[in-house]
C-alpha cells in the first residue's frame, strides 16, 4: 500500500501531512463505508483538533454524521466503535515525535480495518473519486462527552478487580503527556492500586519525554518506582495502545519479556499466536512448552489483526498476540492493541503469582535486544540502504525471512532489517543470549547500510 502502513498513515505536520489530505483520507472512508455515522477522536497532540476538524469535514461533506469523542485512548474509540456498530476515524501518530500525526481507521466490528479494507480505502483516496455531496445532504456532527468513562467501566469489568486490589500494589505510572493520562490514573485506582504519577499531563507538547515508550525516554518513571517503593511501573505511548513496565528495582523490562510472561499464563496446548517477524526468541520458547502454534507476520498491528482474523474463521483459538514493543492483543476480550488492559492483565499475573515482577520475568531475561534507526531523507538514500541490505542477507550464512524486510536467523543469534512503516527510518534489530553478538551483528549491517547511503549523498 502506498498511503497506509503498518499502523495508520503517518506524516509530519505542514509536509505530507496537511489538514487536505485527512479530510481526503476521512472522505474516502467515508464513502467507502456507506455509513450513516462514523466516530471520530485524537490524541493529545497540539495539531490534533486541526486535524480532527479536518476529517469532520471530509465525513460531513461525504454526507455522512460524526460522532466526536473528543481525546480518547484508541481502545477507547475502538470500544465505542464496536458497542455502537460504527466506523471510527482516529488522529494520532501513537508513538512518533510531537511534530508528526496520523490516521487510523476502525470498522464497525470494532476492529482496525485489516489490509484488504484498507486498500479499498486507498484505491478510492488515490484515485480521487469525487465524494462531496449536495447541500442537502451533508452530514451533521455532535459530541459524546462520556466514551472514555465507559470505556473505564468496561475494562474493570473484565478484570479481577478483588485479586489484583488484595495484593496490595503501588503503581507508577508514566502515560507520557498523551490519552492515557484521562482514563489509566483512575483506572488503576479503580482496581484497588496505589497510583504515583510521572508525565500524567495531557500535553501535546510532551515535555516531559518523547511519546514512544523505550527504555531511552523513560529515565523519569525508573527513578519514581525507585523513589516511591512501587512494586511496578507502566508506560503508555501518545494514543495508550501500549503498555511497557519496570520492575521494583526501577529497572527496565524488555516489552519482550512481558508478553513472553503474560503468553506463557494464556497459551495452552493447541493454541496459537501471531506475532511480528521480529518475534523474540522468549515467545519461540514459551510456544514450544505450551504446545502452541506461532504465526509471524510483517511488523505492524494492521498485519497481526489480519492474521487473527483469519485464524479465526479457521476456527484457531488465539487467546494472546502481539509484539515486543509493548503492543499485545487480547483478542478474546477485544482485538485491539490496549495498554490499559495489557498493564492490567500483568497486574493481575502478579497477584496471582504473589511475587514481584523481576521474578515474573526472570525466565525470560536470557536474551538481550539491540535495535538502531537509520534515517534517510530521499528515496534514493532508501532505494540504496534496501540494496545493501538484500545484498548482506545474500552473502550471510543464514536463509532471510522476506516477509518483512531481511531477517537472518544464525541459530544463536538473529538480526532482522526493514524500513518503518511509520517513520523514514530504516530498523535494524538483533537479538542473541550473547549481548555482544547481537551488538555485533547490528553494528555490521549498520556499517554496510551506511556505506551505501554515503554513496548516495556523495
Amino acid at each position: 500500500m502506498k498511503v497506509f502502513g503498518s499502523s495508520g498513515t503517518r506524516g509530519v505536520v505542514g509536509e505530507e501531512f496537511t489538514p487536505e489530505f485527512v479530510s481526503r483520507v476521512a472522505a474516502a472512508a467515508a464513502a467507502t463505508w456507506d455509513a450513516e455515522r462514523v466516530a471520530l477522536g485524537r490524541d493529545t497532540r497540539t495539531s490534533g483538533r486541526t486535524f480532527a476538524d479536518a476529517a469532520a469535514a471530509g465525513v460531513t461533506a461525504a454526507g455522512v454524521d460524526v460522532e466526536r469523542v473528543g481525546v480518547v485512548p484508541t481502545p477507547s474509540l475502538v470500544r465505542y466503535c464496536e458497542v455502537e456498530s460504527v466506523p471510527g476515524v482516529m488522529i494520532t501518530a501513537s508513538h512518533n515525535p510531537p511534530e508528526f500525526n496520523g490516521v487510523k481507521l476502525v470498522g464497525d466490528d470494532g476492529i482496525e480495518l485489516p489490509v484488504n479494507r484498507l486498500e479499498l480505502v486507498e484505491d478510492r483516496l488515490l484515485a480521487e473519486e469525487p465524494t462531496t455531496v449536495s447541500w442537502d445532504r451533508m452530514g451533521d456532527s455532535r459530541r459524546i462527552p462520556d466514551a472514555n468513562d465507559d470505556y473505564v467501566a468496561e475494562m474493570l469489568d473484565a478484570i479481577d478487580r478483588d485479586a489484583v486490589a488484595a495484593a496490595d500494589l503501588t503503581v507508577a505510572l508514566d502515560p507520557g503527556h498523551g490519552a492515557g493520562a484521562l482514563t489509566s490514573p483512575e483506572f488503576f485506582r479503580e482496581l484497588g492500586c496505589a497510583v504515583v504519577t510521572v508525565n500524567a499531563q495531557p500535553d501535546g507538547h510532551f515535555p516531559g519525554r518523547d511519546p514512544e515508550p523505550v527504555e531511552a525516554n523513560l529515565d523519569d518513571l525508573g527513578r519514581l518506582v525507585r523513589a516511591t517503593d512501587a512494586d511496578v511501573g507502566i508506560a503508555h505511548d501518545g494514543d495508550a495502545d501500549r503498555a511497557i513496565f519496570f520492575d521494583e528495582t526501577g529497572s527496565y523490562v524488555e516489552g519482550d519479556a512481558s508478553l513472553a510472561a503474560l503468553a506463557a499464563r494464556d497459551l495452552g496446548e493447541g493454541d496459537t499466536t501471531v506475532a511480528a517477524v521480529n518475534v523474540s526468541q522468549r515467545l519461540v520458547d514459551v510456544c514450544e512448552a505450551a504446545d502452541a502454534n506461532l504465526e509471524l507476520t510483517p511488523i505492524g498491528s494492521t498485519n497481526i489483526i489480519t492474521r487473527i482474523k483469519e485464524l479465526w474463521r479457521e476456527g484457531e483459538s488465539v487467546p494472546i498476540a502481539g509484539e515486543g514493543n509493548g503492543g499485545v492483543f487480547f483478542p478474546d476480550y477485544r482485538l485491539v492493541r490496549d495498554g490499559g488492559f495489557i498493564a492490567a492483565k500483568f497486574l493481575e499475573l502478579l497477584a496471582e503469582r504473589d511475587a514481584a515482577v523481576s521474578e515474573i520475568i526472570a525466565p525470560y531475561a536470557d536474551y538481550t535486544n539491540v535495535r538502531e534507526n537509520l534515517t534517510y531523507d530521499t528515496d534514493a538514500e532508501l532505494d540504496a540502504m534496501l540494496a545493501a541490505a538484500e545484498a548482506y542477507a545474500d552473502a550471510a550464512d543464514a536463509e532471510p525471512d522476506t516477509k518483512d524486510g531481511y531477517r537472518l536467523d544464525y541459530g544463536d543469534a538473529w538480526v532482522l532489517v526493514r524500513p518503518s512503516g511509520t517513520e523514514p527510518k530504516v530498523r535494524v534489530y538483533a537479538e542473541s543470549a550473547d549481548a555482544d553478538r547481537a551488538a555485533t551483528l547490528v553494528r555490521d549491517v549498520r556499517e554496510a547500510l551506511e556505506d551505501a547511503k554515503a554513496d548516495v549523498v556523495g
